[in-house]
């Protein structure tokens, strides 16, 4: 590429591939040259926090976000866990506490470790809702997780703008010095449109990466969940790297100011699935994400800016007001160090360099991913009717709940052994509530029962990542990968329903087409009953033969028509993608 004339601005090894600025003229040959796999954009990165007040019906000091979590004083704190958080950077601070291990600065086209700073105060709120210690306020304002350690990354600049290559350099750093920095999750709110499949998405694949390394990836589902023309919900808006199989991705919900689950709603900003190109179910769950307060970047831009947002502590610190799934994802990574710190108790390795070292059995990425959706709590919509999963994913996140499940799993058990003991009493209860557990996982574009998380299978190993291998087994006969082999364990069909409000032309987020997927093959929609993927096939996936309707008489392709409703008033099986973004949103 240098002999071409093209400046090489990073490479990536982890994913073989490297950056280049090069002419647009170029990119046609490029992408034709035999020698060259793919060709992706290195997309500009945004935080995906919103500024904007949904309400006013919310302005006091008061912060309930530990109490609706679940969490007291007892609970867990995340001592020993290392959190490394990819963002705008992060100012120090008594809420901090001399807990920020390494900061790095990639935004000037390089890689510095530098005095800690944040200049556009992103990063600084996010933190502070993983592991603030509330110092500043009294302890009003604590963080998820207080004794976490921070190894930050600044990739945004002061206007909250970053490019995808600076991410994936920062990611496969950790990933290669994850031991020596003690790093366990990695936070990632941040997005960008999703432009092409998982499998050749740069960001997507350096995720995958660190998690067949051992990391845990937070990912925010990004805040494109209402159809901006129709004003309705919108489908399909999932962002990047929020498309990752392997990482969590983490959508919002409102706890509209009160600690009870009772009243809470879906955000209306927070994406839905599936995700674009490959049909996942995403979110893998929802988190408390509006109007939280957390610590300032004093200085920083959004500090200067948005005085409205500014929030006060008792003892002189200075904090903000936000909203996003940049939120909801800071408070599921701390959520994450929690259950960490709950499980190594039981295996006795309490900090990452011991974890690391002795490579004691830990949870994997996949096992804290069922862990969250299994433990999850109910969501429901004004009608009184669950939210859907391709809104909700597992359902709301139940810190309470994941500790005990967390501390109950024995990672060290032989494969195929039962690895739960005692089994925990699938009831949380919050602010005098009692919730069942959802005891449910969503993973891919399938739903299974929760009985396959009992046993300590392959599927939650340390090197297994979804959807990438030809020989990831789930449960005892359920394979999951290139070729799928379908047990008894799957419930599909009149027990799922992705969403029975999803109408074609009026709430999908891109777009009424299916630009961007291809025909034949595994350009199919398989989504039927248990007896497979050739059960039901939904025609071809191509606008030219898709007769929009309502729910009743949705014409899929030429000869089928779908909208017969089950016994219990639902469609039987349902899947939805989406029109591939284009110009400015």
């Amino acid at each position: 590429m240098s002999a071409r004339g093209y400046c090489v601005q990073a490479e990536h090894p982890g994913i073989d591939a490297v950056t280049l600025d090069v002419q647009g003229d170029d990119l046609a040959a490029l992408a034709a040259d035999p020698d060259i796999e793919s060709v992706s954009s290195d997309a500009v990165i945004h935080p995906a926090g919103i500024l904007s007040s949904l309400a006013d019906w919310f302005d006091g000091p008061e912060n309930v976000l530990r109490s609706t979590l679940g969490l007291t004083d007892a609970s867990p704190a995340g001592s020993g866990v290392g959190v490394a958080i990819i963002d705008s950077g992060i100012a120090p601070s008594t809420d901090f506490n001399g807990r920020i291990r390494a900061f790095y600065d990639l935004t000037d086209g390089g890689f510095r470790r530098t005095a800690p700073y944040d200049d556009y105060g992103h990063g600084t709120h996010v933190a502070g809702l993983i592991g603030g210690n509330g110092l500043g306020s009294a302890m009003q304002y604590r963080g998820v997780a207080p004794n976490v350690r921070f190894i930050v990354f600044k990739v945004l600049d002061a206007s909250g703008q970053g490019r995808t290559s600076d991410v994936m350099r920062a990611i496969e750093y950790i990933t290669e010095h994850r031991a020596r920095l003690g790093i366990d999750v990695i936070n990632l709110s941040i997005g960008h449109p999703i432009y092409e499949p998982a499998a050749s998405d740069p960001l997507v694949q350096a995720i995958e990466q660190a998690s067949r390394a051992g990391l845990v990836v937070v990912a925010a589902a990004g805040n494109i969940g209402t159809n901006s023309t129709t004003g309705v919900p919108g489908y399909g808006g999932i962002t990047s790297p929020g498309n990752a199989p392997s990482a969590i991705t983490v959508g919002a919900f409102l706890t509209q100011g009160t600690s009870a689950r009772s009243d809470d709603s879906m955000a209306p900003f927070s994406s839905r699935g599936p995700t674009w190109y490959d049909a996942f179910a995403k979110p893998d769950i929802v988190a408390p994400g509006d109007r939280l307060i957390s610590v300032a970047a004093s200085g920083s831009t959004l500090y200067n800016n948005y005085p409205a947002l500014r929030v006060s502590g008792a003892f002189g610190g200075r904090y903000l007001r936000l909203t996003g799934t940049s939120m909801a994802t800071a408070v599921a990574t701390g959520v994450v160090a929690l259950a960490i710190e709950a499980n190594r108790h039981r295996t006795g390795d309490m900090t990452s360099q011991a974890a690391w070292t002795h490579q004691a059995p830990r949870l994997s990425a996949n096992a804290l991913k069922a862990l969250l959706q299994f433990s999850a709590l109910g969501l429901q919509g004004e009608n009184g009717a669950d939210y859907d999963r391709l809104t909700v994913g597992g359902g709301t996140l139940n810190a309470a709940g994941a500790i005990e499940l967390a501390g109950d799993i024995d990672p060290t058990m032989p494969v195929g052994a039962a690895w739960i003991a005692p089994q925990p009493d699938p009831v949380t209860t919050i602010a005098g509530e009692p919730w069942p557990w959802s005891q449910t996982i969503l993973w891919g574009a399938w739903q299974v029962p929760g009985t396959v998380f009992y046993a300590n299978d392959p599927c939650w190993g340390t090197n297994i990542v979804w959807g990438t291998l030809d020989n990831i087994v789930w449960g005892t006969n359920i394979v999951w990968g290139t070729n799928i082999v379908w047990g008894t364990n799957i419930v599909w069909g009149t027990n799922i329903v992705w969403g029975t409000n999803i109408v074609w032309g009026t709430n999908i987020v891109w777009g009424t087409g299916l630009v961007g997927i291809g025909d034949a093959g595994s350009g199919q929609v398989a989504w039927g009953r248990a007896g497979g993927p050739t059960d039901t096939v939904w025609g071809h996936l191509d606008a030219t033969n898709i007769v929009w309707g309502t729910l009743d008489n949705i014409v899929w392709g030429t000869n089928i028509v779908w909208g017969t409703r089950s016994a219990a008033g639902e469609p039987d099986g349902m899947q939805t993608t989406s029109a591939q973004p284009g110009g400015d949103r």
